[in-house]
């Protein structure tokens, strides 16, 4: 880990990772006249940066070309849903100087990677993300790049520094992985508003941070932290962290250890799991419990076993996916002082500083909202902030879109959501149009839960 200046999702990530990037061929390039001032335009701090000049900076124009990674994506959208196409600009990729090599996107072998998209037809923003899980910098191309695209934003995307199922081998200190995260996202948003004013002549006048999962703590910590740098943010289930609780390291032992046998239903809804996800446990246990609990846990208290998952958390899908038998039994409150130290330096808060819309599926069975957006929204209130967040429920949604496609008849994919809540945020921020007040959102009247989603739609109230 070095700085210049300064799991979510894993499954599908390790079968990319597994089976190769994507194929050589290069995207069609189109008439040099729309790619103005592309060689003026350079990125702040790159040790790296390589510029194309695109027809469409989609996935539907960038699918099987190196300037994106479909198979980075498999997973977090469902099938169907439709995509927006033809938004011609340029590109840019790149990395900043760090020590740690985990990301082999472009042969590079070098983290701290990032993408900028500059579409022709700017709107005079600029939305930033950062991975989700422990996937790269292409992991939102088709769940927010593309949308935002089209509406006219630049878009950054960072890798955060350090990817894969070792993240937690990078750095010095427990909690240095993460707290690179912070660092690489805040350097990215300053470099990405520097690219955009040589392209575009002034800086973005609105800027806005978002993602999913890891990308929506992000969001959170940005907004905390750094609030001089955006207008607002979207926050997609972002994992939570709290210095005493509750954060991962409360939640997914007791699903470890329902895993391995030693926990009963009853366990895991008293640590937030929601009555009603017994469906999705099965699958869980096979893609994410296990791997997640076992590589942050390695990431803030390696002392606690240091043999698993070692040096490396496997090198087969199906050692990555196992779990360290021990993590069945961690108990974070007993653990020594120096873990609580190590989550501290990356905990949040609730003090955000511009308005914030969060969104959370009730049947997330990765990170049960009972145990993290529920708690997060009373962090937000108790800092006096609470008229600067909006919080959603969205029945039916779950961690990852991607389930919706195996169960259709029981899940609703979060990206319609997202899509008006990003609009919501924009017309909050701009137009001072405040969104509606904090609810569970049903299932649109037209019943095209993959493309619709209206904030204003409140759940029907349960039977009985």
């Amino acid at each position: 880990m070095r700085l210049s200046r300064t799991v979510p999702f894993l499954a599908a990530t390790l079968l990319a990772a597994t089976l190769g990037g994507p194929a050589a061929a290069m995207a069609t390039a189109v008439d040099e006249r729309h790619c103005a001032r592309q060689n003026h335009v350079r990125v702040p701090g790159a040790a790296i940066q390589q510029s194309a000049c695109l027809a469409d900076l989609t996935t539907t124009g960038l699918a099987g070309t190196p300037h994106t990674d479909m198979a980075d994506q498999a997973g977090l959208t469902a099938r169907g849903t439709r995509t927006p196409a033809g938004v011609p600009g340029i590109q840019i990729d790149g990395y900043f100087p760090d020590s740690s090599r985990f990301n082999a996107t472009h042969g590079w072998r070098h983290d701290a990677q990032f993408v900028i998209r500059l579409p022709d037809r700017w709107n005079g923003g600029l939305v930033v993300t950062g991975a989700p899980g422990t996937r790269k910098q292409y992991a939102t191309d088709k769940a927010i790049s593309d949308q935002v695209l089209a509406l006219g934003y630049a878009y950054a995307a960072t890798d955060k520094g350090n990817s894969g199922a070792d993240f937690y081998r990078d750095g010095r200190r427990p909690g240095d992985a993460v707290a690179e995260w912070n660092a690489r996202t805040t350097q990215l948003t300053r470099a990405a508003r520097r690219a955009a004013a040589l392209r575009y002549g002034h800086t973005p006048r609105r800027t806005y941070m978002t993602g999913i999962s890891n990308g929506g703590y992000l969001t959170r910590w940005h907004l905390e932290n750094h609030p001089e740098l955006y207008d607002g943010g979207v926050d997609w289930e972002g994992a939570l962290w709290t210095t005493d609780g509750p954060n991962l390291l409360t939640s997914l032992p007791t699903a470890v250890a329902r895993m391995l046998g030693s926990a009963r239903d009853e366990d895991l809804y008293a640590v937030g799991f929601a009555r009603g996800s017994e469906f999705l446990w099965p699958y869980h246990e096979q893609a994410y419990w296990g791997v997640t609990q076992k590589i942050y846990r390695a990431e803030f208290d390696p002392a606690y076993d240091p043999g698993c998952p070692g040096p490396s958390a496997g090198t087969t899908p199906e050692q990555i996916l196992a779990p360290c038998a021990s993590d069945a039994t961690y108990d974070y409150a007993s653990r020594p002082a120096s873990v609580r130290h190590a989550v501290a330096r990356v905990a949040l808060t609730g003090r955000i500083g511009k308005p914030l819309i969060t969104l959370h599926g009730d049947l997330d069975a990765l990170l049960p909202k009972a145990a993290d957006s529920d708690v997060y929204a009373r962090m937000i209130h108790a800092r006096g902030r609470g008229p600067l967040h909006r919080y959603f429920t969205i029945a039916g949604g779950t961690h990852v879109d991607g389930l919706y496609d195996t169960h259709p008849d029981r899940l609703r994919p979060i990206l319609p959501c997202y899509r008006s809540a990003f609009d919501a945020l924009v017309s909050w921020v701009e137009q001072g149009t405040r969104p509606p007040a904090d609810h569970t959102v049903g299932r649109p009247a037209s019943g095209d839960v993959l493309n619709s989603c209206s904030l204003s739609t409140p759940a029907a109230p349960a039977a009985g």
